[in-house]
């Protein structure tokens, strides 16, 4: 029997600059590695050891991460 994992596709990301958080679609089968927030305008990068932007700022990892797949 094979268990059917809901995995989120949405996460609200929190720029580490300004604080602006705002909510996105994530990918189900990549990573995003560049978000642009929209309330400073900068360019966001994942923390060094990270995979994307989610999995550092986000409220929830990627969905690779969840279903334990590579992002690369």
């Amino acid at each position: 029997m094979k268990i059917q994992m809901n995995v989120k596709t949405s996460s609200t990301i929190t720029c580490p600059l300004c604080g602006n958080k705002a909510s996105e679609a994530m990918p189900e089968d990549s990573c995003h590695f560049f978000w642009e927030c929209p309330g400073c305008g900068e360019i966001i990068k994942p923390k060094q050891g990270d995979c994307c932007v989610f999995c550092s700022y986000g409220d929830a990892d990627c969905p690779p991460v969840k279903q334990n797949k590579s992002c690369y």
